[in-house]
């Protein structure tokens, strides 16, 4: 863990206004997933991007029973914003236990899921999981494991969820074809 603090620390000496105005922002939009949300209700109106869009929310439902429910009352792992309380925040410390990185995990399995559908749509998604989940080391609520083990976690949810779509969307051509 000293390695991990090390690591906030020296990310602190980045901070300027408008670093801290993105970091705030995308906080807040990830905060309970509405952007994934957002952006899997829309998908889910067309019906060229439906199966992304039933991949997108499949993953978020893993996300919601295996990172929320089970593995941060697991680990109950600690923030490093309570450990070093030295820290300026920017934010409202987030509810809940550190690990793994909810904002993280959430939206790489989203994206990912998206990714494995429709690559064009996936691969902005997943830039923009990736700068969610800078944001949360950015703003010293989450150590380096939270996010890795966040964004693992979100790989491994959506590849479930877009093999999940896909199963569902093939057994429903069969029943067609009967």
């Amino acid at each position: 863990m000293p390695f991990e603090f090390a690591f906030l620390d020296w990310l602190q000496q980045f901070h300027n206004p408008v670093l801290d105005a993105l970091a705030v922002f995308l906080n807040y939009a990830g905060e309970h997933g509405e952007i994934w949300i957002a952006f899997t209700l829309l998908l889910l109106l067309f019906r060229r991007t439906r199966k992304a869009g039933y991949a997108m929310a499949t993953a978020l439902v893993l996300y919601l029973v295996a990172g929320d429910c089970i593995l941060k009352p697991l680990f109950a792992r600690p923030r490093p914003c309570d450990i070093n309380t030295s820290i300026t925040m920017l934010v409202a410390r987030p509810h809940g236990h550190s690990f793994p990185s909810g904002h993280t995990a959430s939206g790489v399995a989203a994206a990912y899921a998206l990714w494995l559908q429709n690559r064009k749509l996936g691969a902005p998604a997943l830039v923009l999981a990736a700068f969610i989940a800078f944001t949360r080391l950015y703003l010293y609520v989450h150590f380096p494991t939270d996010v890795l083990g966040g964004a693992v976690l979100g790989i491994a949810l959506g590849t479930a969820a877009s093999a999940f779509a896909n199963y569902m969307a093939n057994r429903k051509k069969k029943q067609q074809i009967v």
